[in-house]
């Protein structure tokens, strides 16, 4: 399964170029544009910076048809008689003007000011980000090179000699606290965490390369050592949530409130969730009666988001962190493994919490909090879709609605 992609391209002040006729690339997941840049230079001999999406011909990804917004480079756009510096770090293209691109049929894109844009996605923010960049990395040989866009990040490649030696990643608002946090990790486990090279205004940041690949799919053993990585940083932060919440840190300790009013407008729609918000503060209660302190929590910890090398492990994307119950990682980091070898590794990480928390009911928090992980994950979208222009609800509209249905369906499982 791949996409189909057309590309709408506008110049340095947004004004609509035209649309480049559709074409096809491999990688299905929409927020994934790297291989939709090399495909433009092949093709047309022009460089572009993918903005945002447009529309979708599918409600959700991965693969269909989807329409994005780029800004294009070379003499012939508007922008170059403002800026004769291509953006991005992109090569120089040949003197020869856009307009002589006959494959560009007409289009027609919206470019009023949206308040809910990322800063990344308007024509001119990438070049901005990127020159900060490589700036702060000091080095004159260095190119960048976009790999994703869409509402939760921009992430671009920074190569030098022909190998990469760091990241830009630049994320919204309600994710600024993983540069801090990033500062504050290395004294807790080193070496198990991205090196911060520097942080800036809008969200940016420059991360050091991390070699290795992201270990997607891994089986139960990649997960076991990475559960034991993670216990070592949990336990550091037992006793330190304060200053995790200095460094500006979520504080996501069961919000009632919260999922309460996520769940509402779904209450008559989702079969059994009136039900299990009406016992929610019963097993809230019972939860806490576990005895399991709050801590720091990853968020998203599954296998793709860790790197692995002969190096050993290095955990990725702690954008979605928050001082919270450890359990939301556990069930995370085994939800894709067949039930027996999750169920193996939740004992492991139950026996190590029992160590370091003596008299603590791991396995009963477990048990309580599967249909609570759920309501949270639901959460957690609704938040997102807050926070994004109308264009991109296909990345999360459906989640809302399916990890209430999830929450309902583990309650009733136990």
């Amino acid at each position: 399964m791949g996409r189909t992609v057309t590309l709408v391209l506008v110049d340095g002040r947004g004004g609509v170029l035209g649309a480049l006729p559709p074409f096809d690339v491999e990688v299905p997941w929409w927020p994934e544009v790297g291989d939709i840049v090399a495909a433009v230079r092949d093709r047309h001999g022009i460089d572009v910076t993918v903005l945002r999406l447009l529309h979708t011909e599918r409600p959700a990804q991965p693969g269909g048809h989807v329409t994005y917004a780029a800004e294009a480079f070379g003499p012939g756009t508007a922008s170059l008689a403002l800026d004769p510096a291509p953006s991005a770090g992109a090569a120089p293209v040949d003197p020869v003007s856009l307009s002589g691109l006959e494959s560009l049929g007409p289009a027609d894109v919206d470019s009023a000011p949206e308040p809910r844009r990322a800063p990344w996605a308007v024509p001119g923010g990438p070049a901005a980000s990127v020159a900060w960049a490589l700036e702060e990395l000091g080095r004159d040989d260095a190119v960048a090179v976009q790999q994703r866009t869409w509402n939760l990040s921009a992430i671009w490649r920074i190569d030098a000699g022909g190998e990469p030696v760091a990241w830009l990643k630049q994320v919204p608002v309600f994710f600024a606290h993983e540069a801090p946090l990033l500062r504050l990790l290395p004294a807790a486990v080193p070496g198990l965490t991205p090196t911060l090279l520097a942080a800036g205004d809008a969200g940016r940041m420059l991360l050091a390369h991390v070699p290795g690949e992201d270990r997607y799919g891994a089986g139960a053993g990649f997960c076991a050592d990475v559960a034991r990585d993670v216990h070592s940083l949990q336990e550091h932060y037992l006793t330190r949530t304060r200053e995790l919440l200095a460094a500006g840190v979520p504080d996501h300790r069961f919000e009632l409130d919260r999922i309460a009013r996520v769940a509402a407008p779904w209450l008559d729609a989702i079969d059994g969730l009136a039900e299990l918000m009406d016992e929610l503060p019963a097993r809230l209660t019972a939860i806490d009666a576990c005895g399991l302190p709050d801590t720091l929590a990853h968020g998203d910890l599954h296998p793709g988001n860790v790197r692995e090398s002969a190096a050993g492990r290095v955990i990725v994307d702690w954008g979605d962190s928050s001082v919270a119950h450890p359990a939301y990682d556990i069930l995370r980091l085994t939800g894709h493994l067949p039930e027996a070898e999750a169920a193996a590794l939740i004992d492991e990480w139950a026996a190590r919490w029992r160590r370091s928390v003596p008299g603590c009911e791991p396995q009963t928090a477990v048990a309580l909090i599967r249909p609570i992980a759920a309501l949270r994950a639901a959460a957690v979208y609704q938040n997102f879709l807050d926070h994004i222009e109308d264009s991109e609800r296909p990345y999360h509209e459906a989640d809302v609605p399916d990890q209430l249905t999830a929450a309902v369906a583990a309650a009733r499982v136990e």
